[in-house]
């Protein structure tokens, strides 16, 4: 009943293959992290600013980034865009992608971090002289990005395990996109699956391992 026969030693063949398509994915991982992060601040600082029509890009551009599946997110960026004369590589495409989810999810964590700082912060910079933007540069970033460091390492995984995705628009450099065209030649698909997996484990547990050593140096006080 069970004469699946496996073939390791295929696998382990092709494991410099697999770890160049990681060094891929953990590329696209943080620039799509860096590229979030900006627009995630700008979006939080459009919600602060009182403007009707800035607040409401900011609230859209949330609402779709957390609403919608992220594989819809980088389809769009791939064929979408592609309807208006914007062709997109499948590099580029899954960056803009995940970049994007990233800054809807950033965005809102940012929010949460907001609200957690009591308002008589800002009052208390504002009476020592200081602008508001000083004040907000100053006092609350800084606090905001405490608070928010352990759902920004969160979505750090996330963006990882979302290169995966890549392989829906036709990328195969990424550690998905490797394993795929391994795959196909040979479909030993456990095996190769198997161990591309335990590689996505792995970093993940690494970033994860990082990012608290982080914190446990810059927020022990």
């Amino acid at each position: 009943m069970f004469s699946y026969t496996f073939h390791w030693n295929q696998a382990f063949k092709v494991l410099p293959q697999l770890l160049d398509g990681a060094v891929v994915t953990l590329q696209i991982a943080i620039l799509s992290m860096a590229i979030g992060l900006a627009c995630a601040l700008a979006l939080t600082l459009f919600r602060l600013s009182g403007s009707r029509l800035l607040t409401g890009i900011a609230s859209i551009w949330v609402e779709v980034a957390r609403n919608t599946p992220a594989l819809f997110q980088i389809y769009m960026a791939h064929f979408g865009l592609g309807n208006f004369g914007i062709h997109l590589s499948p590099y580029t495409a899954l960056l803009v992608g995940i970049a994007f989810n990233n800054a809807g999810y950033l965005a809102e964590n940012f929010r949460g971090a907001l609200k957690a700082i009591p308002d008589t912060q800002t009052r208390a910079g504002r009476s020592l002289g200081m602008t508001s933007l000083q004040a907000f540069r100053l006092i609350v970033l800084p606090q905001m990005l405490r608070i928010a460091f352990l759902p920004v390492t969160n979505q750090m995984v996330w963006a990882i395990l979302m290169t995966s995705l890549g392989v829906t628009v036709g990328m195969n450099t990424d550690l998905a996109g490797v394993t795929q065209e391994l795959n196909a030649r040979s479909f030993r698909t456990f095996e190769f699956f198997a161990l591309a997996a335990v590689i996505y484990y792995l970093i993940a547990k690494l970033v994860t391992l990082l990012a608290r050593l982080a914190a446990w140096r810059m927020f022990r006080y």
